[in-house]
Order: structure tokens, then C-alpha cells, then sequence
């Protein structure tokens, strides 16, 4: 009986990995990335000035802690 769950456990597994890795002809892939770049661009047009404070902000606490670090200062 353990030997035939084995089995049964070993086709399934083999089954899943051979699904898992299938390719499939189509544009499925290049549309989805080309929609993601489209969709990052307009975020990037759109929030130009709050991505600036956003990145300003986190350069400055990582600058911050940086000195801290570097100078042994423990928090």
C-alpha cells in the first residue's frame, strides 16, 4: 500500500513540474510587461513631484543612519 502512495505521490509531483514549466505560444508575456512599463511611466509622469520628496526623504534617513553607523554611535 506504501509503495503505490509512493507511486501515485511520484506521478503527481512529475505531473506538477511538467505544467509548472510548460511554454505556450502567444503574446500573453510581452503584453503584460509592455502594459506594466506603459502603467509605471504614467505613475512616474503623474507623481513627479511626490516620488521626488519620497526619494529625498529616504536618501536623507539612510544618510543619517549611515553616519550613525559609521561613526559607532549605537541607537
Amino acid at each position: 500500500m506504501e509503495k503505490r502512495e509512493n507511486g501515485l505521490l511520484k506521478k503527481l509531483g512529475k505531473r506538477i513540474r511538467l505544467e509548472a514549466v510548460k511554454k505556450e505560444d502567444g503574446i500573453d508575456g510581452i503584453l503584460v510587461t509592455v502594459g506594466l512599463c506603459i502603467i509605471a511611466l504614467v505613475l512616474c509622469v503623474v507623481m513627479k513631484d511626490s516620488l521626488s520628496v519620497f526619494i529625498k526623504t529616504l536618501v536623507n534617513a539612510m544618510t543619517t543612519e549611515a553616519t550613525k553607523i559609521l561613526s559607532g554611535v549605537s541607537a
